[in-house]
């Protein structure tokens, strides 16, 4: 599998049925820890692990249940597939660490901290893929640095006005 960019979540869960994660020098997976909603499976567990049962509502003690599902079977489908690359007892190890929330859901996993993982990484990327990908341009989204200018609102006569 090329990974020019990143490969997230599911996307690092398809990785992990490659024979090769091919990457560039910046490009990263990701864990695939369960997110049930916009929260992760492991931070729900954890809360029903914390809290007193009585300070825990239906709903979330109903979503920890789930979670706890949702990560054995992720970490299985992990499992399965790492067995090809290493033994079953690495291969739980490796899926464990992926699944169960060991980092944010966010977190990038560089191509030396997958090869320390055991994953089959090579950083030895193809120029055509590189090439190919210029062919489907992204676009670009834009985050502040430029100045906005808003229009200053003009206040009744009687209204009090703040500073600005």
């Amino acid at each position: 599998m090329f990974v020019p960019h990143y490969a997230m979540s599911g996307g690092t869960l398809i990785a992990l049925a490659a024979d090769e994660i091919v990457v560039c020098k910046h490009s990263v997976l990701g864990p695939i820890d369960p997110q049930l909603g916009q929260l992760p499976a492991a931070s729900l567990i954890k809360v029903v692990e914390e809290k007193p049962i009585a300070e825990v509502d239906d709903q979330t003690l109903i979503m920890a249940d789930v979670g706890r599902k949702a990560i054995r079977q992720v970490e299985a489908a992990a499992t399965e597939l790492l067995r090809k690359h290493m033994e079953e007892a690495k291969a739980r190890d490796v899926a464990t660490k992926l699944a169960t929330g060991t980092w944010t859901h966010d977190y990038p996993i560089s191509a030396d901290e997958a090869r320390s993982l055991g994953l089959p990484v090579s950083t030895d990327m193809p120029p055509e893929v590189l090439e190919l990908m210029t062919l489907y341009p992204q676009p670009v989204r834009r985050q502040g640095g430029g100045v906005e200018y808003l229009p200053i609102p003009r206040y009744r006569e009687g209204q009090k006005q703040g500073k600005t």
